[in-house]
């Protein structure tokens, strides 16, 4: 049966405690999280660090702090954000990718105008560093696309040599600033991309349902948590991250397919073991 990747993001750069209690900011509950959804099915953990502050930050020995605490009780592939600070400079973007060498990082595949309040800057001379790096280091880049210029961009990252086929590519619908949430727009994405890549889709928000459900429909894999969505239904909270991994796997096994393992998403991606 066809297998599909759920990934879990329980933290991102914005949301706050004020915006759900159960939201996961430090080290140990990051990685609490993470473990209660790998238990349930997620098979990667997309991964943001708080501050002490909570604000979003780049800070490598958070990441270091939470990736040995997560390694302790996994097998969770993870992937690492490169983004989360918008004041963060190109190399702390990229430190904790040298030291950790994750089997997986984002790459954001352009500059936006993010939440109509600031510029989430990927500059043409970042994205060459970044993909060089990734290379280096055996590291498989997660493209985000916020909107369709940005698979245009990858590709050219392809001939240039910056990135490396089969790609993976992350549809983002419904950040402010991006594409919106709507199953067209998917389906428009989708069949921008090349045959051989894989790909997954979250919708932000009220809009992460119907892309749930058409990812799987569309044969994609999918993303669910806090990073994206704090409700897990109209006007009631999310109770944890584990709850919407949960769903993730009632959907799909409705839908006559299997849930990834770790091993599996390996696979099927084609990541390095470090």
């Amino acid at each position: 049966m066809e297998k599909v990747i759920i990934t879990v993001a329980p933290t991102g750069a914005w949301p706050t405690k004020e915006h759900n209690p159960n939201i996961p900011l430090t080290p140990q509950e990051i990685a609490d999280d993470v473990y209660e959804c790998w238990k349930a099915g997620a098979a990667i953990a997309h991964l943001h660090m708080r501050d002490d502050q909570g604000k979003g930050t780049m800070d490598k020995e958070k990441f270091k702090e939470t990736v040995r605490l997560i390694r302790s009780k996994c097998d969770i592939v993870l992937n690492l954000t490169t983004s989360g600070d918008l004041n963060a400079t190109d190399e702390d973007r990229m430190a904790h990718l040298i030291e950790l060498k994750p089997e997986m990082a984002s790459y954001d595949a352009g500059s936006m105008n993010w939440m109509h309040t600031s510029v989430f800057l990927n500059t043409p001379q970042f994205l060459e560093k970044l993909g060089k790096t990734m290379l280096e280091n055996g590291i498989k880049p997660e493209i985000e696309i916020f909107d369709a210029g940005m698979i245009y961009n990858s590709l050219y990252y392809v001939k240039k040599g910056v990135l490396a086929s089969p790609l993976h590519y992350q549809f983002v619908l419904g950040a402010a600033g991006g594409v919106a949430a709507t199953v067209e727009n998917l389906v428009y994405l989708k069949n921008l991309i090349p045959r051989d890549a894989t790909w997954s889709a979250f919708g932000i928000g009220a809009g992460h349902i119907p892309i749930l459900y058409a990812t799987i429909a569309l044969g994609g894999h999918v993303r669910v948590g806090m990073e994206d969505n704090v409700y897990y239904a109209k006007n009631r909270l999310a109770t944890s991250n584990s709850e919407f991994v949960a769903r993730a796997v009632r959907l799909i096994r409705e839908a006559n397919k299997e849930v990834a393992s770790p091993d599996e998403a390996r696979q099927i991606l084609g990541l390095k073991t470090h």
